[in-house]
């Protein structure tokens, strides 16, 4: 489990990548590139990474769920991803 700070600065990010979004396009298109500058580093969406929304994990993320591979398990065996079953053969 992720610190609860690394968690919050991700979620951090997330919403400043969210709101410069409109502005970053506009800079972009118009090629003003020290208008780009001027924004903060965290507006930047390279700056992301993905994580487990629930208890942060940075590593193993399963892009279609949102979770990590270890959540993803967890909640699998539980019954609380429908549509997902263990497989046997």
């Amino acid at each position: 489990m992720a610190k609860e700070s690394a968690k919050a600065r991700a979620r951090k990010r997330i919403a400043t990548v969210a709101r410069y979004a409109e502005k970053r396009k506009a800079l972009k298109a118009a090629g003003d590139y020290e208008g780009l500058d001027k924004l903060p580093k965290d507006a930047s969406p390279v700056r992301l990474h993905n994580r487990d929304m629930i208890d942060g994990r940075p590593r193993g993320y399963m892009r279609k769920f949102g979770i990590s591979r270890v959540r993803f398990r967890e909640m699998a065996l539980a019954g609380k991803i429908p549509g997902v079953t263990k497989s046997s053969w």
